[in-house]
């Protein structure tokens, strides 16, 4: 007997795909060490900084400042680099084993520095940004990719600053270890304004109907330029009153780029709004930085806005995107995704906010503010782990 209705069984869903795929893609594994290392490390510095644990062979504040830059944000800016660039000169970037022996060269970089061996530490760390730029410029040259080259150059800046900082660190130069800091500090700076401007109002219009951002090629420039008027400031160490004009006027342009983007327009979009209220923090970071030229805030307050803020936002913003976008995942943020962006930006809010209204607070407001970040990376690790070691699930490449 037929029935009048036939009842079709569910589909069965599809089985996560196999195999191990970590060496495929540059973003894969820097983006895995990068979330882990975040997680822990800043956990360290914060019980450093309270006085619960020794301290290493980059002391202190130098030990935190220089992981959470040539650690950290220079292995996701590689990562992020070798995936875009193999899109941008349309040729191969480092996979398999040459990936690997990068990501090794970085993680001898982070031990080495835990060790008395200032000599090693400073081989190794030299020649991870250098070995970075140079992988990078074979593609570009080789498909003659001019409109980037300038990211060659910003890695090897980074090669020299780590270089600075630890000969200074190994008394061979007469020259205050901050210095390097502060300069890599205004490169990160840079590559983050080049790559926002580029990225985040084609995904508020991609992901926002009628967002309608928009970009002047005169404010572009503005902004741009304030930011290498900034950086040379730095190398000739202006300070005082022309520092502040300078971080202030930098401050103006980058606000008035960003008020053009429309970020009002994203909050239904997490994956946009997460770069749009990053990106606010590069102003609030340079607004802060004229303020401590003139002697009215601490300049920690400002380094955190960058670091915490600026840079923590716009990282974990990316790593999801990417991650996603080159595994062949929706481009959708889920729970998760949100949970990491908003405990990242509580930890900018708490490090930069609650010191600022309450000096007497800076050891609760730094360890409040660790706790927060080290779950958000923590919580990025352990949901992208599959994500990031196993093949597309669209069963391409990369």
């Amino acid at each position: 007997m037929t029935p009048f209705i036939k009842i079709a069984e569910p589909p069965r869903p599809s089985p996560a795909p196999a195999g191990w795929a970590l060496w495929d893609l540059g973003f894969r594994p820097f983006y895995l060490l990068a979330s882990t290392f975040a997680a822990l490390s800043i956990g360290l510095w914060a019980l450093q900084f309270s006085g619960w644990l020794g301290l290493p062979y980059l002391q202190g504040p130098m030990w935190h400042a220089h992981e959470m830059l040539f650690g950290f944000a220079l292995a996701v800016v590689v990562g992020f680099l070798f995936t875009a660039g193999r899109n941008w000169s349309n040729r191969p970037t480092p996979t398999g084993l040459p990936l690997a022996a990068l990501a090794t060269l970085w993680v001898a970089g982070r031990v080495l520095v835990l060790t008395p061996f200032g000599w090693a530490a400073a081989v190794v760390n030299v020649a991870f940004p250098l070995a970075a730029a140079i992988a990078l410029a074979i593609p570009f040259i080789a498909a003659r990719n001019r409109r980037n080259y300038f990211f060659v150059g910003l890695l090897l800046l980074m090669s020299a600053a780590v270089l600075g900082i630890h000969l200074a660190q190994l008394g061979v130069m007469q020259l205050p270890g901050w210095v390097g800091i502060q300069l890599a500090l205004d490169v990160m700076l840079f590559i983050m304004a080049v790559m926002g401007g580029r990225v985040i109002p084609m995904f508020t219009n991609n992901g926002v109907p009628g967002a309608n951002a928009t970009r002047q090629p005169l404010l572009e420039k503005a902004a741009l330029g304030s930011v290498l008027v900034l950086l040379l400031a730095d190398a000739v160490q202006l300070q005082g009153a022309w520092l502040a004009a300078v971080a202030g006027a930098c401050a103006l342009a980058h606000l008035a780029r960003w008020s053009l983007w429309r970020p009002w327009k994203t909050g239904r979009a997490p994956l946009v709004w997460v770069l749009q209220v990053a990106y606010f923090w590069i102003p609030v970071h340079l607004a802060l930085r004229a303020l401590a030229a003139a002697g009215w805030v601490a300049p920690s307050l400002a380094t955190h806005a960058l670091t915490v803020g600026a840079i923590g936002g716009l990282i974990i913003g990316m790593m999801t995107r990417t991650a996603r976008g080159h595994t062949g995942r929706p481009l959708r943020a889920d729970r998760s995704d949100v949970a990491c962006y908003v405990l990242i930006l509580l930890a900018a809010l708490v490090r930069v906010f609650v010191p600022l209204a309450v000096p007497a607070w800076i050891i609760e407001a730094t360890l409040w503010s660790a706790a927060l970040w080290s779950a958000g990376f923590a919580l990025y690790a352990v949901r992208y782990w599959p994500v990031l070691t196993r093949p597309r699930i669209d069963g391409q490449a990369g």
